[in-house]
């Protein structure tokens, strides 16, 4: 998931270069939910993995 976010922040960083502003702000708008979603997942697994008793 954090992958798909770095090809979203090139993508709207790509984007903006160009001159689309709309698109290149929604693309990094999307990238930092995803980074958001991937980073609490991580946490999530992270803490559910220590539970072995």
């Amino acid at each position: 998931m954090i992958s798909w976010a770095i090809i979203f922040f090139i993508v709207g960083l790509i984007a903006v270069a160009l001159g689309f502003g709309g698109v290149g702000g929604l693309a990094m708008n999307i990238g930092w939910i995803l980074l958001a979603i991937g980073v609490v997942l991580f946490i999530v697994h992270a803490i559910s993995g220590r539970r072995t008793a």
